[in-house]
Parts: C-alpha cells; structure tokens; sequence
C-alpha cells in the first residue's frame, strides 16, 4: 500500500514538474517568438493555468475533488478548442452560431469563476456572477442602471470566442506582462538572491539604531520590487527579519508590523514594481522610464516616513542595531549580492542599452537568473541542488502564474460586461455624481473602491480593475492620467495592512504568533505614508515629475516629506493627545495647506 501510494505520489510530482517547465517554456516562447494571435496565446495561457487550480491541488472533499477535475478538463479542451478554430471564430464577430459553441462559452465562464473562487475565494468570483446576472437579466431594472439587453448567443460569444471578454486586453497583461515577471521573481527567489537582498541590507544598516527593523525595510523592499506580492514577502523575508527583531527584544507587535509595511511598500519601489511599472506601460502608453521616474520620489518617501516611524519606537523600546558578530563578511555581501545585480543588470541593459521591449529584457534576465541556479552562495555547482531549485523555480512560476492568470481572466469577465452593457460609462457619472463633480470626493470614493477590491485580489489585479471602473471619472476632473494611474495602484495595495483583511498582517503576526488587531494598528501607524502619499501625489503633481521637471520635483519631495515626518512622528514618539493633533495639523498643513491657499 506504500509502495503504491509512493509510487502516485512520484507520478504527481513528474507530472507537476512537466506542467510546469511547459508553462515556463511557452511563456519564455510567447514573447521570443513574436506576434501569435491572441485568440491563440490566451486560451493556452488559460489552458496552462487551470491544471494548477484543478489538479495539482489538495482538496477538501473527494466531491469537490472529483468536480475539479471535470472542470479543469472541460475547461482546458475548451481552451484549447478556441485556439485551434482562432482564425473561423474570428469571422463570427463575437456571436455564438450553434449549442455547441454556447456550451464552450459556458464551460469557459464556469471554470474561469471556480478556478478563481478555488484561489482566492468568493469575493471576485461573486463579483463576476452578480455581473454576469446583470448581463443577462438587466433589461428588466428600472431607471438609467437597466440596459437594452443583448442576445444571449452575442452576449456569451462576446466574453468567450471575442477579445472583448476573458480573452481581452486585461488576459493579454497577464499572458505577457505578469506571467513573464512571474517567473523572473521565482528564478531569482530559487537561488541565492534572497540572502543577498538581505545581507546587502544588514551592511547598509545593520549598526543604526533600530537596525534590525531597518534591515527589513531595505530588504522587502528589494525582494518586495520583484515578487509582486506582499504576502510571498512577508513569508520570504519575514523568515529571516523576524527572528532577528524578536532577538533583540523588538515588542512581537512592531517587528511584525515591520515586516508587514515593508513587505507591502517592495510592489511601489521601482524599478519593477511587482510588474505594476510594465502593466501601467501598457495601459497607459507611457515609457516605462517615465513611470519609473514618476513612482520613484513617492516610493522613496514612503520607505522614508516607516524610516521615521522605526526611530520614534527605537526611543520607546531602546532598540539596538544588529551585533557585530551577526553582521554578514564583506565577502558574502559582495558575492550574494552578485546573485541579484547579474539579472538586473542584464533587465536594464536590454531596456536601455540595446533598447528592447521590457518583456523581452525580462525573458533574457531570466535565462541569467537560471544560469545563476547552477551555483551557490560558495561559489560551488551541486547538481541535486541545482536539479532542485530549477524545479522550485518552475512549480513555482507555474502555481503563481496560474492564481494571477484566474483572477485577470475572472475579473476580464467583469470588464466585458461592464463595456457590453455601458455599466461602465454609469459607473463612472454615478461617481462624479455623487461627488458632486469634485475632485476631492471623487479620489476618496476611488481609494474606497480600491480598498475594496485589493481586499481579496492581488494589487496589479485590483489596479486594472479600479483603474477600468474609476480612471475615466479622475481624468474627467483634470487629473493627469499618470497621476490618476498611481493614485489608483497605490490604494490597491493598502488592503494589504488595512483590517479587516491585511492579508500581510495576517501572515506577520502568524509567524510571531501575535494578536493580528495589534499588529494592524501598528503597521497602520507605521505605513502612515501609504494613506496619504497617493493623495499628496495629487495636491503636489511635481512629485511625479522627476524626469521633467527635477528642481520641481525634489522640492515637492523635501515638502511632503517634512510633513510625513511630523506626521508619523505624532502618531507613534508622542504620547501626550494634544502634542499629537498639534503634529499631525501641522502635518497635514505642510502637505495640503497651499491648496486653501489656491482656491
């Protein structure tokens, strides 16, 4: 019996790692090989994501076990039936001709909803059906919310054989963007990279006061820049950080909080952005070194008020710096460093120097990131760990490019209805007016929305989502579509430690196992700068003009953080009640008050 179950086990495992270096390869593929029609590319994109949300997954029940692979393999031969009848599809206009073709447009939305609802819960999936309900069914509202009601062979083919639904422009960012950072994360993850970000860290600021703490911001902010994710950072880099803190007799609540700020402020640091940088590129049109530029000064900042935050606790609890003795050698900086500035440096070169697209720079820093796998922090070749990371860096590649792919693809249905429908346009005029056609109501009912949906999505996902249902009404009101893009990125990430979900926090306060509610309020505090910079970034526009207007732009930084300063410090080294608000107005002041002044 042992033996058997040894031996499916085996089988399992050959399969994932087969599954997986297919997805790797095809992704890598895609972006070498050049144009490949979408409605190719994309169902195999789907086709490659739902054996990791089907198959290779513990389920809870032999039911949903069973449910999951008959989904999964509906869902994959449909796919992979529209990319082999592409070119006869693309003559129907988005319009269904027969049952069969209704019952793959269905099958195709069922397994899109219950790959997504398997990875990240119910929230989105519910969103996407109640959408879907509307679509169907919403001719019979009353008033400006109804719609004429679209048939139901154009209205499914529209979303499923069309490139206006779950193969859209949202599915295209998740087949060559984010599939393509994806996986350079997990290259440079499986190696050495990690323990150089943090070595790195601890001689850059490892002897300050409160240098354990400074050690992971530094450090989640590298990796954070790569993985995408806040909860994969805490998890990485919070398995090093937070025994480090705890050691040194940080409180289990602060070392925590901590991790879960830093953690969740890597995906704004340039110059990758968790991909945020290269999907912006392209919704927006603008050169990823303009955006660069513009998310650098902010993300600086932000990095700078937790910065502030740490010394004011560091007077509270007498936080020491790391130990000598516990600091990494000069030698070890230098060659694990070397594990992360090889593929960077190949990243940049190929953007800048010989000029290619990000994607394609992207694909060559991940061939050197693998070549870098075959080594180790000694410099020496072991070829089971070598055999071992490359498998890592696959399963991985393939198990996260699969979650982001579902959700994208899930939320793509969301897209299409609203564009179908005009539910989008509505959406839209019922913010401007129930803003009254201000602009300031107008920011604070987005940053709503965002937190919303960055509750149970990741932060590229929720950006798309938000920035579709929200950006037309911000630029309608003067804002800079720029501004309006990173306002927009910025409050999807605060979910992050925000409760009720603070996916980070969460995580965090596990690992030291500490109440997750004391936590919260201390990372809030300490991520003050993640509520209020994105609005600073409208009242100051020049912060975001590094690469036009530098002068401009290094005063509005000098500015906003003076004001970040007395903020965070009256939040967290006061503990007199009118001592803080006096900090906190002034602020306030020194950040928003020339607007009183300007109109």
């Amino acid at each position: 019996m042992k033996n058997n179950l040894s031996r499916l086990n085996l089988l399992i495992r050959f399969l994932a790692i087969i599954f997986a270096t297919t997805s790797v390869f095809y992704h890598l593929w895609l972006i070498f090989q050049g144009l490949i029609p979408n409605l190719v590319s994309r169902p195999l994109h789907l086709s490659l994501a739902l054996p990791w949300l089907f198959f290779f997954v513990k389920s809870k029940n032999g039911i949903e076990q069973f449910s999951g692979w008959v989904i999964g393999a509906l869902g994959i031969a449909a796919s992979l039936w529209i990319a082999i009848n592409q070119s006869e599809l693309g003559d129907q206009y988005g319009i269904l001709m027969n049952n069969f073709q209704i019952a793959v447009g269905i099958i195709l939305l069922v397994a899109v909803i219950e790959g997504a609802r398997r990875a990240i819960g119910w929230p989105l999936p519910l969103v996407a059906l109640i959408s879907l309900i509307y679509g169907l069914y919403g001719q019979y509202l009353p008033g400006e919310f109804g719609h004429s009601g679209p048939p139901l062979n154009s209205f499914l083919g529209t979303l499923t054989i069309a490139e206006g639904g779950i193969w859209g422009s949202l599915t295209d960012v998740s087949v060559k963007v984010v599939a393509i950072f994806v996986i350079f994360g997990a290259v440079l993850n499986a190696g050495e990279s990690g323990q150089g970000f943090m070595n790195l860290a601890a001689a850059a600021a490892g002897k300050l006061k409160g240098g354990a703490g400074k050690v992971s911001v530094i450090s989640s902010a590298l990796f954070g820049s790569i993985s995408g994710s806040a909860s994969a950072n805490v998890a990485s880099t919070g398995a090093i950080t937070l025994p480090a803190m705890t050691k040194l007799g940080y409180p289990k609540r602060l070392a925590a909080a901590i991790e879960a700020v830093a953690s969740s402020g890597g995906q704004i640091m340039p110059p990758l952005m968790g991909a945020g940088a290269f999907v912006m590129v392209t919704l927006t049109g603008i050169p990823y070194t303009s955006i660069m530029a513009a998310a650098l000064l902010p993300a600086i900042l932000y990095f700078f008020t937790v910065w502030v935050g740490i010394n004011a606790y560091s007077k509270q609890f007498d936080l020491q710096g790391i130990a000598t003795e516990d600091k990494p050698s000069t030698r070890d900086v230098l060659v694990t460093s070397g594990f992360f500035l090889v593929p960077f440096t190949v990243l940049l070169f190929g953007m800048f120097v010989i000029e290619k697209s990000p994607q394609y720079s992207a694909c060559m820093a991940i061939l050197a990131g693998i070549v870098m796998l075959f080594i180790d922090g000694n410099l020496q070749f072991n070829l089971k760990k070598t055999l071992d990371r490359l498998e890592t860096a696959a399963i991985t590649s393939a198990r996260q490019i699969s979650i982001i792919a579902s959700i994208i693809i899930c939320a793509s249905i969301i897209i299409g209805v609203l564009s179908i429908t005009g539910l989008g346009i509505k959406i839209t005029s019922l913010i401007l007016t129930g803003s009254g056609g201000l602009l300031w109501p107008s920011l604070l009912l987005t940053a709503l929305a965002c937190m919303l949906l960055g509750m149970e999505v990741p932060t590229t996902a929720a950006y798309v989502i938000c920035i579709a249902v929200a950006g037309p009404a911000l630029t309608q009101l003067g804002v800079e579509p720029l501004q309006a893009h990173l306002f927009v990125f910025w409050y999807a990430l605060i979910s992050t430690i925000t409760p009720p979900v603070c996916g980070a926090v969460f995580i965090a306060s596990g690992m030291v196992n500490e109440n997750w509610l004391k936590v919260a309020l201390t990372a809030m505090a300490l991520g003050v700068g993640l509520y209020i910079i994105p609005l600073g970034m409208i009242a100051n526009p020049a912060i975001i003009q590094l690469g036009t207007n530098t002068s401009a732009a290094l005063l509005a930084f000098i500015q906003i953080a003076i004001g970040l300063s007395l903020i965070s410090y009256g939040l967290i080294g006061l503990k007199k009640v009118m001592y803080k608000i006096i900090l906190l107005v002034a602020g306030v002041s020194v950040i928003f008050g020339h607007l009183f002044f300007t109109n």
